[in-house]
C-alpha cells in the first residue's frame, strides 16, 4: 500500500493508508516526501527543478529521519543526471529500444572486419538521431 500511487489505491485500501499515516508521524513525512520527490523526474526547466530539489532536500534535512537525511545525501550525488533529465527527456524504454536494435545489428555483422562500417551501419538504423 504505501509503494502504491494514492490514484491506484483501492477505496478500502485508500480508508487503511489514512489511518496508517495519521498514526505514525515519521510515515507519513516520508510518505509526503516521496511524492515530492517523484515530482522532481517531470519538470522541464532545469531552474524549476532545482528550486524544488532545493526545498525537497531541506526539508529531508529538517525531518529529523535519520534514513531520509541519508537518502538525500546520497541522491544529491546524482542530481545532475535528475537535471540532465529535465533537458534531454529520454525513458529507458528509447534505450532499451536503441540498445537492442544494436544487438540485432551486432548480430547481422558476425565477420564485419571494418569496425567504421559497422558504425556506419548503426548510424543509419537511426537517421532522426543527432550524434
Amino acid at each position: 500500500m504505501l509503494l502504491r500511487n494514492r490514484h491506484n489505491l483501492k477505496p478500502e485500501q485508500a480508508v487503511h493508508l489514512k489511518e496508517l499515516l495519521a498514526a505514525n508521524q515519521s510515515l507519513l513525512c516520508v510518505y509526503v516526501l516521496r511524492d515530492e520527490l517523484k515530482r522532481l523526474w517531470f519538470y522541464r526547466k532545469p531552474a524549476c527543478a532545482e528550486k524544488a530539489w532545493g526545498q525537497w532536500f531541506e526539508q529531508a534535512q529538517q525531518s529529523g529521519i535519520a534514513a531520509l537525511q541519508k537518502f538525500a545525501q546520497r541522491l544529491q550525488g546524482y542530481w545532475h543526471g535528475i537535471v540532465a533529465r529535465c533537458r534531454h527527456p529520454l525513458n529507458t524504454s528509447v534505450v532499451e529500444g536503441i540498445n537492442n536494435t544494436i544487438k540485432v545489428i551486432k548480430r547481422r555483422a558476425y565477420g564485419y572486419r571494418d569496425e567504421q562500417y559497422f558504425f556506419l551501419k548503426i548510424r543509419a538504423a537511426f537517421p532522426g538521431i543527432p550524434r
